[in-house]
């Protein structure tokens, strides 16, 4: 995927801030996002700690957000399991965003400098602390920037379970294991949560997970159940919210996945030898609907973003 580095970023072109805006395309309403257009120069030098820079890219070089942009940081565990179609929607709104690649040895970085974290998926469990050692010091800095700091969260899939686990509740491996294109269903809480608005209240999704939420932290709302796990999504305070199951994918996602040997072996100790290619089928015959409720998260999402900002 196309990125930079975290660094000193100075304006080389032109500045121009659009009038145009974002529509909501599950709400049918407009966002409270301007769509800016920003053109910079070469792509950002390296910064301290190795976070990568996701810039906006044009023929004349790294679109970058301006100081009055929320900045948002990404906790990623595998390259593969990034924000997905949620990265369309930022350059959609003339934001970059910054990868931190926890699996690599990168640093996370003072989180006084952003506005929101997400946390996506891998194919470790949030037990295994003595293969993955900086499992610990992400599960503090969820805690510092949910509770401390009440940023605005998103977690996806071994982010929903990291939410859980750090903030006290139980994580631990599923009864039965999802894995396949399935429905969720949200919870009463669900309905009424602010990430969930325009999203339906049955929603398809894809599945590719052998742990889940046990016990959800205290205070916390289960925002959404299936028929296998009862902990589907949750939601913390207002401001921090998780999803066991996906919706950000785009048309490389299931093939890219099915080269991880974890997530190749899980996939056929439950949908049998070579499902990879019916599962790909299935993911683009939903891939419309998932992303349709992507944009409906991620415009909610942001929407909380800049009401905690004027706040």
């Amino acid at each position: 995927m196309p990125s930079g580095e975290a660094g000193n970023h100075t304006l080389r072109d032109a500045d121009v801030a659009s009038d145009a805006r974002v529509g909501n395309a599950c709400a049918g309403e407009p966002s409270t996002i301007p769509a800016r257009t920003r053109i910079m120069g070469p792509p950002p030098v390296s910064g301290a700690g190795g976070a990568r820079y996701h810039g906006l890219r044009t023929d004349a070089g790294v679109r970058e957000m301006s100081a009055t942009d929320p900045e948002i940081l990404v906790f990623q565990h595998i390259a593969i399991e990034h924000p997905g179609v949620f990265r369309d929607f930022l350059r959609e709104d003339g934001l970059g965003w910054t990868a931190v690649e926890l699996d690599e040895g990168e640093p996370i970085p003072d989180l006084g400098a952003y506005d929101a974290l997400w946390v996506m998926g891998g194919p470790m469990d949030v037990w295994e602390d003595d293969a993955y050692p900086w499992l610990e010091p992400e599960r503090a800095a969820i805690r510092e920037a949910v509770v401390e700091r009440k940023m605005p969260f998103l977690g996806f899939c071994l982010g929903h379970q990291l939410l859980a686990q750090a903030l006290g509740g139980e994580v631990g491996p599923a009864a039965r294991p999802e894995i396949g294109i399935m429905e969720v269903e949200l919870t009463e809480a669900g309905r009424a949560s602010p990430i969930f608005a325009g999203v339906p209240a049955v929603h398809s999704c894809l599945q590719w997970h052998g742990a889940e939420v046990l016990r959800a932290p205290p205070g916390a709302q289960t925002l959404a159940a299936s028929r296998a796990c009862a902990v589907q999504a949750l939601g913390v305070a207002g401001h921090a919210f998780s999803i066991q199951y996906h919706i950000e994918i785009t048309g490389d996602t299931v093939p890219q996945w099915g080269e991880v040997p974890a997530y190749e072996q899980a996939l056929e100790r439950e949908m049998g030898e070579g499902a990879l290619a019916a599962f790909e089928a299935g993911a683009a015959a939903v891939m419309a609907d998932l992303n349709r409720s992507a944009r409906c998260i991620y415009d909610n999402f942001m929407r909380i973003v800049h009401q905690g900002r004027a706040a």
